[in-house]
């Protein structure tokens, strides 16, 4: 019976160095379509700190996690189907007894139905000129990072660090930085030219570069100063570079 079973239950960057402007253009058109799988001007059509909704939306997702219906899952919590999708339309409040019963046919505790009402979504504000410095390695040889916010692990368990990294005259050394995750550039000021594994990367203010920061990467030469560029590094939780 399905509502016993849900009881129980690289994109390889492309080498431009000294590209000529008609070669560039030809790069562009060949770049691959990429289709997202989230939209990123998504809205809720309900807030979730309303506490019904938001046992809803968490009752429905991890009936969806589990792959069962929701005469499935009324079934194994022995509820009326109508009951359950008051529940997961945030129409009702389910008593405990109610919600005790689905937390036993999705196999998860009482409290994960209070998640997403509980959940602290944090924002950080950064004036301009601001910011914390942090040392880092490549700080000896005159890499300046200032930290522009800081938000720990998300329920995705992703923790994200936004940096603004200033290299000057006073760069003189090219560490090579190999961590965990993903990173971003952006170049906003100077040009430099940036290696990630064996590839190298003309940058000038306007251009980006998201890598897998595993691989070995970093400045391999300053051809205008001072350079500026914005670094967002991603990475699992209770993982660092």
């Amino acid at each position: 019976m399905a509502g016993t079973k849900s009881a129980a239950g690289r994109t390889a960057g492309r080498k431009r160095e000294e590209l000529p402007p008609d070669d560039g253009a030809e790069l562009a058109s060949q770049a691959p379509h990429v289709t997202l799988k989230q939209n990123p001007h998504a809205v809720r059509d309900q807030k979730e700190n309303v506490l019904e909704v938001a046992i809803g939306r968490e009752v429905r997702a991890l009936r969806k996690k589990l792959g069962v219906t929701v005469a499935d899952l009324a079934a194994a919590a022995s509820i009326s189907l109508g009951m359950l999708s008051k529940i997961e339309n945030g129409n009702t409040s389910p008593s405990l007894t109610t919600l005790q019963a689905l937390s036993r046919a999705l196999g998860v505790p009482l409290t994960a139905f209070l998640r997403r009402f509980e959940e602290d979504r944090k924002a950080v504000f950064v004036k301009s000129g601001e910011g914390v410095d942090v040392e880092r390695r490549g700080t000896r040889a005159g890499h300046q990072y200032r930290l522009l916010g800081y938000v720990g692990a998300t329920a995705s368990g992703v923790t994200v660090e936004p940096y603004l990294i200033t290299l000057t005259e006073n760069s003189d050394v090219f560490p090579t930085f190999q961590h965990d995750g993903m990173e971003f550039l952006y170049m906003l000021e100077g040009e430099v030219l940036y290696r990630h594994g064996s590839d190298l990367y003309r940058m000038t203010p306007g251009d980006s570069l998201f890598f897998d920061a595993d691989a070995p990467h970093g400045p391999e030469e300053l051809t205008k100063l001072p350079t500026r560029y914005l670094s967002i590094i991603s990475y699992p939780e209770n993982r660092g570079d």
